[in-house]
């Protein structure tokens, strides 16, 4: 979400409806992003048949650092992939979770008898790393650069992205009980000098009352990520947990993921349909049905391809963003290309 002091009033970049008020500075901000794909001086345009295809950078979350920077290889795997638009993984610009980047590589790396971890065994053995004397030590340094970080540092990480062509659309920081109110607001901090339209989280309903007024004071949208895991109330998963955030502010998007949705038996084509405007953007994988496992794309049970062509059909301005989870033979970069070009045959007809 562009930002300002006081300016001139325009309809959001995002297309979600919104009436916001911007500086003359960034009011030029939103004459380039209303430009045709590709025009932007510099911009990657990954745009196919209107619909904007992009990549969470996620994805590449098996790619080395160099001398301890993972920034670098993400931009340049994104450059590779011709992807102009992403979320950024907020693991990716902060200090190195060594544990839980082995733990990332325990999880995607099949075992003696060929098969990764089930989805039941990948969940019990991140619960259990994640109470680990380690990852707590580490919890709370993490803390404390949030808390210290310059904003600077952020809006550097932007001006990489933006020199690189690539548009950073929204960020990843997954919101828990354990965040103090200092950390929270920095974190909505953060996010508004990354300069994103939205703070993608894999949250809990019992946080929205804590995120409700950080979303209304640094007007960013929260957009809340689900999960197929149905069975715990306080987890979004279905459209009845969606809505108990979109009632609760109109600060509070969703983040639909339809391959999880489609998993825990719920139709992501519907949902669009009737919810678009409360979408900012959707994460693209294969997964089979009853919560089956992650699959390359084309071998699952989610209707990628349906939803792509009614993105193009409605003209939604929702951006399609790869979310690569199953375990293929290439690097990752080769992997997120394979679902680039089956989304793009998706909306040519090939």
């Amino acid at each position: 979400m562009l930002y300002g002091e006081a300016g001139l009033n325009v309809f959001s970049a995002d297309g979600l409806g919104e009436t916001m008020s911007y500086s003359r500075r960034d009011f030029g901000k939103v004459l380039m992003t209303a430009l045709p794909a590709g025009m932007a001086l510099g911009r990657i345009n990954s745009t196919v048949d209107g619909v904007r295809l992009g990549v969470c950078t996620y994805s590449f979350r098996e790619l080395p650092r160099v001398n301890g920077d993972a920034l670098g290889p993400v931009i340049q795997a994104l450059k590779e992939c011709n992807a102009g638009i992403c979320e950024l993984f907020s693991p990716q610009i902060e200090p190195e979770n060594v544990m839980l980047t082995k733990l990332l590589h325990e999880l995607t790396t099949p075992g003696p008898d060929g098969k990764l971890p089930s989805m039941q065994e990948a969940g019990a053995k991140y619960r259990a790393a994640m109470h680990s004397p380690e990852a707590k030590k580490y919890r709370e340094e993490l803390r404390q650069w949030r808390l210290t970080t310059p904003m600077d540092h952020f809006k550097a990480v932007r001006k990489q992205f933006d020199e690189a062509g690539v548009d950073i659309y929204a960020y990843t920081l997954n919101f828990s009980s354990d965040f103090t109110d200092e950390e929270l607001d920095k974190c909505f901090q953060q996010a508004k000098a990354l300069d994103v339209r939205a703070i993608a989280s894999s949250t809990q309903a019992s946080m929205l009352p804590r995120l409700k007024p950080l979303a209304e004071k640094y007007k960013i949208y929260v957009a809340v990520h689900g999960h197929s895991d149905t069975k715990h109330p306080d987890e979004f998963s279905s459209p009845e947990t969606f809505q108990k955030a979109l009632d609760m502010s109109n600060w509070f998007r969703v983040n639909l993921d339809i391959g999880h949705f489609s998993a825990a038996g719920f139709d992501p084509v519907a949902y669009i349909t009737e919810h678009h405007d409360r979408i900012t953007h959707l994460h693209i994988k294969d997964r089979k049905k009853n919560d089956g496992p992650n699959a390359p794309f084309g071998e699952g049970d989610t209707p990628i391809k349906a939803v792509l062509l009614l993105l193009k059909e409605k003209k939604y301005p929702i951006p399609a963003l790869v979310e690569y989870e199953y375990k293929g033979a290439g690097s990752p970069v080769e992997e997120v290309n394979k679902c680039l070009a089956y989304m793009k045959s998706a909306l040519q007809g090939a």
